[in-house]
């Protein structure tokens, strides 16, 4: 059994639910769904649709009455396996859930107290039959202030607007209260969240630069104690450029790692481990919609925590969000391989030492084999055994084996030995064609067809890409698919560096990669003046190169620059 959310839609009653009657009857259900959310999971198996409900039918029914009003929250499922005792999971559930507070403060107390003994969030979520995304949401709680909760508790607050304000900082919140107190209008639900993250006005309290640097106007409020910048635009260049010296600065102090949130995101340090500088710490920026930046100095993420715990550090650690995604890796890939291979064709000499490769070694792509030599009979088998010519072949396998460096292998063919053949082509002919052509024909030719069946995506295109000497300003230019498929923030900021400039990136830190990928193509354009000539991506060289630390890349096989031999040749074809 394992605990999941899926969507309403996916789910639908089971045949075998045992409920037969009874279950149209909701209304006692209601009022905790839409304040608490489901508790006890449904119990579930799946089809070929999504899945069917084993136990949870009065549940299923008050979610389903619940979606007519617009509630659209996932709903928390146990998945049965094969071999699950049905009653006995559901059970166990509800007994598990039965010791769950019926409070959303007293559950966040419970879950808080446990996390404090050490426990993480699945074990959490685990001791009590819950999803570990309920735990993360009652958690979230954590960082409400007390009169909020308490005016929550005496039903002054609905749900909705607690959950909202588990969004906002301690500042954010103390000014929603005292709207809240007063007789002004003080936003809820929805409308908190944009008074929350619109960002119309940012207070000059929240600067982390010298005001005086500031060129637009300053607004002052007449019936309050702040002021406010009247140029958004002005402030933003100047705030990111001050993030960007803190950054430095902690990096320069020893921290790992600083990770800038996007603008407006939340920093959940709930789901986050304290953990020093010298057990491998974080700096986590969390800026706000309005400007105000809070540091959170000395964190993990509980994965990253319970990997530093379990002294599992001389295993790779898996990384969770890779620079590029597969497609942008399929993208860069294919246009690498079309630059080398066309290359290539330029260069013989080189072809037919890789061709020769390829039929010892063989690759995903080529079939060659040598021939099995398979004998009828034992008497023909020692026939052939003991003939001079077979002899003879052996010793020279032998030498070819031994100026290949595989001497101390099994006595077997030098060929790769591949499961299949290509169809549809006379080898006789073929030959005869080839035989009536003079060398430079026949290398040109060759060249072509070991380009054709050169593998993408391998170590062997960075080999042949530095030993060509290949440029991509040759072959390729950042279109609109290369934009639309680069997706890392932090990426994109370093080529932002690259080609406009260190002043440029500091500026636009906490732009969003939309803005940033433009300054790139601006550049690119010659609307915007670049500080970079000829500029290509680091994933363009060969060897291609990322711009973080998660960057994951093919690493050349074979001969290096200085191993390429009668290569040379090629340069005078």
């Amino acid at each position: 059994m394992k605990l999941e959310h899926v969507s309403l839609e996916q789910l639908k009653l089971s045949p075998l639910n045992v409920r037969k009657k009874g279950g149209g009857d909701v209304a006692d259900l209601l009022p905790s769904l839409r304040s608490l959310g489901v508790l006890q999971p449904l119990l579930v198996q799946p089809n070929c649709e999504g899945f069917e409900i084993v136990a949870g039918q009065r549940r299923y029914a008050a979610l389903t009455k619940l979606a007519e009003e617009g509630y659209a929250e996932p709903v928390p499922v146990a998945i049965m396996e094969d071999g699950d005792d049905a009653k006995a999971i559901e059970a166990s559930l509800a007994e598990n859930v039965a010791r769950l507070p019926m409070d959303e403060i007293d559950q966040y107390k419970a879950f808080a107290a446990l996390k404090a003994k050490g426990l993480d969030v699945g074990e959490i979520a685990a001791r009590f039959g819950v999803t570990e995304r309920l735990v993360n949401q009652r958690l979230a709680i954590a960082g409400i202030i007390e009169p909020v909760l308490n005016a929550y508790r005496r039903d002054e607050i609905d749900a909705g607007t607690l959950r909202v304000l588990t969004m906002a900082t301690p500042r954010q919140q103390k000014a929603w209260w005292k709207l809240f107190r007063s007789d002004d209008y003080a936003p809820t639900g929805h409308a908190l969240r944009e008074w929350l993250f619109g960002g119309a006005q940012v207070p000059v309290g929240n600067a982390l630069f010298d005001v005086s640097v500031y060129k637009g106007a300053i607004v002052a409020d007449l019936f309050g104690k702040d002021s406010y910048f009247a140029d958004a635009d002005a402030f933003w260049p100047l705030q990111n450029a001050a993030i960007a010296a803190r950054r430095d600065a902690y990096l320069a102090q020893g921290w790992s790692g600083v990770v800038v949130l996007d603008a407006g995101q939340h920093f959940a340090q709930w789901s986050h481990v304290k953990a020093g500088k010298k057990k491998g710490g974080k700096v986590f920026v969390a800026i706000t919609r309005d400007g105000e930046v809070t540091f959170h100095e000395g964190f993990l993420s509980e994965k990253e925590a319970r990997h530093a715990k379990t002294g599992a550090a001389a295993e790779p650690v898996k990384i969770a969000r890779p620079e590029l995604t597969k497609a942008m890796q399929n993208y860069l890939g294919l246009h690498r391989h079309a630059a080398v291979r066309t290359e290539l064709l330029a260069c013989p000499g080189m072809a037919l030492r890789l061709a020769a490769a390829h039929m010892i070694a063989g690759s995903d792509l080529w079939t060659v084999s040598a021939d099995p030599q398979r004998a009828d009979n034992d008497a023909i088998s020692e026939s052939l055994a003991l003939a001079q010519a077979q002899t003879g072949f052996a010793e020279e396998r032998k030498r070819i084996r031994a100026l290949l460096g595989i001497e101390d292998e099994d006595d077997g063919p030098v060929a790769a030995r591949s499961r299949g053949y290509r169809d549809g082509l006379s080898l006789a002919d073929t030959f005869a064609s080839l035989m009536r052509m003079d060398d430079p024909d026949v290398l040109r030719i060759l060249a072509y067809v070991m380009a054709e069946t050169l593998s993408a995506h391998t170590g062997m295109v960075e080999t042949l890409g530095a030993l060509l000497g290949t440029d991509m300003h040759r072959w390729w230019t950042p279109d609109e698919t290369f934009f639309g498929l680069m997706r890392d923030k932090e990426a994109i900021n370093a080529m932002v560096r690259e080609i406009a400039g260190e002043g440029t990136a500091d500026a636009y830190l906490t732009s969003t990669a939309k803005v940033q990928k433009k300054i790139v193509s601006d550049c690119l354009a010659g609307i915007r003046e670049a500080q970079a000539k000829d500029w290509l991506p680091r994933y363009m060289a060969f060897p291609a190169q990322g711009y973080t630390a998660r960057y994951v890349g093919k690493a050349a096989e074979g001969v290096t620059d200085g191993d390429s031999g009668d290569a040379d040749l090629d340069e005078a074809a």
